[in-house]
């Protein structure tokens, strides 16, 4: 009897659209490889693809050098103005303020790597493409004053598209500034570490990024002083492939190392060690 058949309705399958939100997806400048972004910042946000170098931030680099719970950033205070007077600067320092959250085109800091004491000062692009301005030139004079006085190795991290024009000659007379405190460092024997990454160019590059007891950088860097196009046009010549990466100037003798992100701690607490005097088991100890 039909009362006691239950009618079989066909069954409507199941289907749940699961919606993945747009910024969880991360893609490779270099090889156009997507991943999901928590794959990117587990490998220092190095294409698992094609290790291209992708550029961090500041605060990136400090926490990947020294150890946890050490960090103390140090002269917050200092700001850039507008000396001369440049038009709309004023406006372009309160947007770069806006957007990159730092003070000033870097952050210096003080701290521990393996154990041994060490002051870092990192460029960042966010901030005016890392110019070089007054601001810059004097926290790498503090920074390394705090060395003098206190004996602890430097590290410099550059990122920067060169001297900051709004600034005139006042910028470009920070790469005297920066590069008469590191002689006295050298004087003194205290050990400064370079890593340029990329882009390293301009007044930054012609002064205190090339001046390091040890350079290194990170691989396929854009390294140099004037762009390509300028130099082919001044000199009349085709310019050789791969001219001004990490790797061609390491094979040209202008670097000591190309440094994978994820080797840097390691590589920079060995030469610091060596600097030092200290076995490569070992880290700092005090007298």
């Amino acid at each position: 009897m039909a009362w006691f058949r239950k009618e079989k309705k066909p069954r409507q399958p199941r289907r749940e659209r699961l919606e993945i939100p747009a910024d969880v997806w991360e893609k490779c400048e270099a090889c156009g490889h997507t991943d999901i972004r928590e794959k990117f910042v587990r490998n220092l946000n190095v294409c698992p693809e094609c290790d291209y170098h992708r550029r961090i931030r500041a605060t990136e680099y400090l926490n990947i050098l020294y150890d946890d719970g050490t960090l103390e950033e140090v002269d917050v205070e200092v700001r850039s103005v507008d000396p001369l007077g440049f038009p709309e600067y004023p406006q372009r320092l309160k947007k770069a303020l806006t957007n990159a959250g730092d003070a000033d085109a870097i952050v210096t800091a003080t701290g521990t790597l393996d154990e041994m004491p060490l002051n870092v000062g990192v460029m960042d692009f966010a901030f005016m493409g890392g110019s070089m301005g007054s601001v810059v030139g004097e926290k790498i004079a503090r920074l390394g004053q705090r060395s003098l006085e206190r004996k602890y190795p430097l590290v410099l991290i550059s990122a920067s598209g060169g001297a900051r024009m709004q600034e005139g000659v006042l910028s470009l007379m920070q790469m005297a500034k920066a590069s008469a405190m590191l002689s006295m460092l050298a004087e003194r024997r205290i050990p400064y570490i370079s890593i340029l990454t990329n882009p390293t160019t301009g007044g930054v590059s012609a002064s205190y990024a090339m001046l390091g007891d040890a350079i290194l950088a990170e691989p396929g860097a854009v390294i140099g002083f004037a762009g390509p196009r300028v130099i082919k046009q001044t000199i009349g010549q085709d310019l050789p492939e791969g001219f001004q990466t990490a790797e061609f100037l390491l094979e040209h003798g202008m670097l000591d190392s190309v440094v994978h992100r994820r080797d840097l701690k390691r590589t920079v607490g060995q030469l610091l060690r060596h600097m030092t005097g200290k076995p490569s088991a070992t880290g700092w100890s005090s007298p």
